[in-house]
């Protein structure tokens, strides 16, 4: 609730901090005094747009401070907190403050963190619910009429909502794995092709580098075989190296025994004509490992050609080809078995969608039901509030599927007619502010627990009525403050005589500068201000005995 609202150069008003309590406060002073200077200042400090006009003349900024304590916090309000990564402990004060510069510009905080406007608005949907004269949002705004009938209804949306993402959830993986089967199908006839291509090549891991070798030693063969072949001749010959050798060691052998000389001569040739036949060895591996088919080289070249060529085409490495044909063979596997998966999504979201419908068809029964109930708890307010020829009703409309949400399938807004034979039309667009007001006090009488910002206020709600209707809205006004906080601008004694709180607004004037203050009545006080509202400028003794049956009636 509101416990404390400051305020400093706003239009009249120099400074001044007001505290608030719970149950009924009234607020009252002659036409004129300043009651809208409080007003808006409380709307900046719930985000209303930021108006340099009323910077008190002379000063050259302005701000309005307002204080709120909680003994449960909204959850909505937590939400948009911590959204807005603002922290506040159990048991401590929300503090906005809102500041307004004489020469355009304006700064906000809530509990002196810097914020915009924007989460003012947001926050002032849980702290302030305003009625006046131009109210557009609280009960006026249809986007809240469906939360407070389904709060009245006491109905599970909560089971509703979540109908409703399994069913999302159903439809959107439907909706992909069809994207993927149907894509798959247009690429079905080139995957064929190209798996029938990998197929044919058949490639397989690490061939590259094998063929690569492979190429590389018949390529050197090629080069080397000319010498090879001459070497052959020479070794190979009747006057080659080896069998000169050979002739020379056998004729040395028969003389070698004649001198020592000769012995080592002999020796020396024999090592030769080993040493000369390794070579010759050594000459024929060599032969045979260089040795080369020109066949089998065009054809490493080829097939190296060709895998390099596909892996290419593919944008991959030779070595992933292999992987590459797997994939494919997947992918025209997840097209045989698309179809098979399709039917069973489809099958999980027309289910999806059934319980969602069952769901939301029975959340349409309690609003229904719901709503007829409204509206005659509403109707048996409307007499006592001088709205006799009045009717209200609660319209609870199917929507197109397209519009289906979390919330069901239902728009629901709250209609008055305020003659006899009268179309219905929205609350908002009812003509008379007045009756709007009291159409409203109607509606939270009869909505009584189910919901609203921490504080509600009613500006002018007895505006033109007086009486029997103005102790009606006094006696309405009380109950709806009954373990709250309600905050009633008002004209009408009865209602002044019913607050718990008395706050009198005057306006003074000291040479050419005229102030707005306020003061916390007591007893005698409230007693003097209801009997100047019931007798006007004079209080007469009438008065004063008048205000006091009326404070003495509450």
């Amino acid at each position: 609730m509101l416990t404390r609202l400051s305020i400093r150069n706003i239009v009249l008003i120099e400074a001044l901090d007001l505290d608030f309590g719970r149950g009924l406060g009234v607020l009252t002073g002659e036409t004129g005094a300043g009651k809208s200077i409080l007003l808006d200042a409380l709307g900046l400090v719930m985000g209303n747009r930021a108006d340099s006009g009323l910077v008190r003349a002379g000063a050259d900024k302005a701000s309005a401070t307002a204080s709120f304590e909680f003994a449960a916090m909204p959850p909505a309000l937590a939400e948009a907190l911590d959204d807005a990564e603002i922290e506040l402990e159990p048991g401590e004060p929300l503090i906005v403050r809102r500041q307004l510069k004489a020469d355009g510009g304006s700064k906000a905080f809530v509990n002196d963190q810097p914020v915009g406007a924007a989460l003012l608005r947001v926050l002032a949907a849980s702290l302030v619910e305003l009625h006046g004269q131009h109210d557009d949002r609280g009960l006026v705004n249809p986007r809240g009429h469906r939360a407070l009938l389904d709060r009245y209804a006491g109905a599970d949306v909560a089971k509703v909502g979540a109908a409703w993402r399994a069913w999302r959830e159903a439809e959107d993986r439907l909706a992909a794995v069809r994207g993927e089967v149907e894509q798959a199908a247009l690429d079905q006839d080139l995957l064929l092709a190209h798996l029938a291509e990998l197929t044919t090549l058949e490639p397989q891991a690490g061939e590259e580098a094998r063929l690569a070798e492979t190429r590389a030693a018949m390529q050197k063969g090629e080069r080397l075989s000319g010498d090879l072949e001459e070497l052959r001749h020479i070794w190979e010959g009747s006057d080659s190296p080896l069998a000169a050798l050979r002739v020379a060691a056998r004729r040395l052998d028969r003389i070698a025994g004649e001198h020592t000389t000769l012995m080592e001569a002999l020796a020396a040739l024999d090592r030769a004509v080993i040493e000369a036949g390794e070579a010759e060895d050594k000459l024929q591996a060599a032969a045979e490992a260089l040795q080369h088919d020109p066949q089998a080289l065009d054809a490493a070249e080829t097939r190296l050609f060709e895998l390099r060529a596909l892996a290419r085409k593919h944008r991959v490495e030779v070595d992933e080809l292999p992987a590459t044909m797997r994939q494919m063979r997947e992918q025209l596997d997840a097209i045989e078995g698309g179809e098979a998966q399709l039917d069973a999504l489809e099958l999980a979201a027309k289910e999806a969608g059934e319980t969602y419908r069952k769901h939301a068809a029975a959340l349409h029964d309690a609003r229904v039901k719901a709503a007829a109930k409204l509206d005659r708890a509403v109707a048996q307010e409307l007499a006592p509030l001088k709205l006799d020829a009045a009717r209200f009703q609660t319209a609870v409309t199917e929507l197109p599927e397209e519009k289906w949400a979390a919330s069901g399938m239902d728009g629901v807004e709250f209609l008055i007619s305020t003659n006899p034979g009268a179309p219905f039309a929205p609350l908002g667009k009812i003509a008379s502010g007045g009756e709007l007001s009291r159409f409203i006090l109607a509606l939270k009488v009869a909505l009584a627990e189910q919901g609203g910002a921490a504080t509600v206020i009613f500006d002018e709600i007895d505006r033109g009525v007086g009486g029997a209707v103005a102790s009606a809205i006094g006696d309405r006004l009380a109950r709806l403050a009954d373990g709250g906080q309600l905050l009633a601008v008002t004209h009408s004694p009865q209602v002044a005589a019913r607050g718990g709180t008395h706050y009198m607004i005057a306006k003074s004037s000291k040479g050419t500068v005229t102030k707005t203050s306020v003061a916390l009545l007591n007893a005698g006080g409230r007693q003097e201000e209801i009997a100047r509202m019931l007798s006007g400028a004079e209080v007469t003794p009438e008065a004063r005995a008048q205000a006091d049956r009326l404070l003495e009636g509450v």
